[in-house]
């Protein structure tokens, strides 16, 4: 899940994909428009928390996002504007983080802590969302992989029969 996460050019892809007019096509008749509610990175201002706000964007959009989804070979390269947010950065850092655990968890397993360990290489199932709603969730993933991490590294005492 961490290495698959949705950046504007996946974002850009999924909206520019024929299945997905064709969805609206079908869920609406007669006279419509597409919008979108957006917070580019680049272009969007803060609230008082710091946190981006969504603009409404008319269908015209899609035409960007068709010219966007072309200049997904920049991902991860000096030239991808996107990938220098603090929250892209963030994500390339968790999958070196997760990478590091599980080698981790994996030079100590043992059918004593194999749920712990499962526990624990689940937690980024918690990440969702963008921006601060991703942060949010986030924060509580480390404290949870905190908390599992901590029961993991605590042995319990065996019971011996007498």
């Amino acid at each position: 899940k961490l290495m698959a996460y949705k950046d504007e050019y996946e974002v850009a892809r999924l909206y520019t994909d024929p299945a997905f007019m064709e969805k609206i096509r079908n869920q609406f008749e007669g006279d419509y428009q597409v919008k979108f509610h957006l917070a580019p990175p680049l272009l969007a201002k803060r609230n008082s928390q710091g946190e981006l706000v969504k603009r409404q964007y008319g269908s015209w959009m899609l035409k960007a996002f068709g010219l966007l989804a072309r200049f997904k070979g920049l991902r991860g390269t000096a030239f991808d504007v996107f990938g220098k947010t603090h929250e892209r950065r963030t994500e390339r850092a968790l999958i070196g983080e997760y990478r590091a655990m599980v080698a981790g968890l994996l030079a100590s397993l043992s059918k004593d802590n194999i749920d712990t360990a499962v526990a624990i290489v689940s937690v980024p199932e918690d990440i969702r969302g963008y921006g601060h709603v991703k942060e949010r969730h986030l924060k509580a993933a480390r404290e949870k992989q905190a908390s599992l991490l901590a029961a993991y590294q605590t042995p319990v005492a065996s019971v011996r029969a007498a």
